[in-house]
């Protein structure tokens, strides 16, 4: 996989969650921090305000999303001065693929398209940790063309649920989330970070690096094959890298394949020189002793306690 998938992939656990609802004002709801996982909101008719829990106050209009990729709180409301009186349900409660609802008194409709993940914070990725704590995404024309067909697909699911929904609305919220974090990436130029995971993923060297790596984790990788598929020096290469992964590039590498290694303990039962051979280990004896200083065990004793059996009656 290439770096971004790779990254949802390992970390999403469970199936996504979307409401499409129809807000009448005056109308006010609190969504509760949720450690864990990640929701958005799209304005798809109407507008409103976002009142973070950190930060400001700011209107939304048609066409704009916000992104918590951290489940951090905040509240939603026709207007700032309107009392926020409900908390709202788990954004990433896995009982609801979709569904629609409304909410509010007689006046004005605002309707929003929400979503919401679950995320497992022992896989946690630097990419996430990295993200600000809230993403707005404005309504722009032109901009972000993939990401406003995904909405609109997605909304059109979910008010109108037909043969084959199930499948069709847990695929488009795995494109969105993409989408999303892909707009983020791609910022303009002005607005990307100096340094950190958006810049890594905008910069052309580190970028084909750390493709490569996930693509083929087992490949025998050193600083200079990465240097040279980046088109750098190896000195070069290993100071850019490590300015803006925050690791230097073997660094990086032995911490995704044990990453790796972990998922494949967790989510198959294949023998653990396989796993070994799958994440680039020559031995199982050279895997394990790895293994244990990245997670502090065994990977036998990892995979038991990740994936316990069933207690007998």
């Amino acid at each position: 996989m290439d770096v971004l998938s790779d990254v949802i992939a390992g970390m999403r656990v469970g199936l996504p969650s979307s409401t499409r609802i129809a807000w009448h004002a005056p109308w006010g709801q609190r969504f509760a921090s949720g450690p864990g996982s990640a929701g958005f909101h799209v304005i798809l008719e109407g507008s409103c305000w976002v009142i973070p829990d950190k930060g400001e106050p700011f209107p939304l209009g048609v066409g704009d999303v916000i992104f918590f990729p951290r489940g951090d709180g905040y509240a939603l409301a026709d207007s700032p001065t309107t009392p926020i009186t409900h908390t709202a349900c788990d954004p990433g409660d896995e009982t609801q693929l979709y569904a629609s609802a409304s909410i509010g008194g007689p006046g004005a409709v605002t309707v929003t398209l929400c979503g919401g993940y679950r995320l497992d914070e022992s896989r946690s990725h630097p990419i996430l940790l990295n993200l600000p704590g809230l993403i707005h995404l404005p309504a722009r024309l032109g901009h972000h063309p993939e990401l406003r067909t995904a909405v609109s697909l997605l909304a059109s699911e979910v008010a109108d649920p037909r043969l084959g929904a199930d499948t069709v609305v847990a695929s488009l919220l795995d494109m969105l989330l993409l989408y999303i974090l892909r707009a983020h990436i791609e910022a303009d130029p002005e607005r990307c970070e100096s340094h950190g995971w958006a810049a890594a993923l905008a910069d052309p060297a580190v970028s084909v690096a750390l493709d490569a790596i996930h693509r083929d984790p087992a490949h025998p990788w050193t600083v200079q094959s990465l240097a040279a598929r980046a088109g750098l020096s190896r000195a070069a290469f290993s100071r850019r890298f490590s300015m803006l992964v925050g690791q230097p590039p073997l660094g990086y590498l032995t911490w995704w394949r044990l990453s790796t290694a972990a998922r494949l303990l967790r989510s198959s039962d294949a023998p653990l020189s396989e796993v070994a051979t799958r994440v680039g280990y020559g031995s199982e004896f050279a895997f394990a002793n790895a293994f244990k200083r990245e997670h502090g065990m065994a990977p036998g004793k990892y995979r038991r306690l990740s994936c316990p059996l069933p207690q007998s009656r």
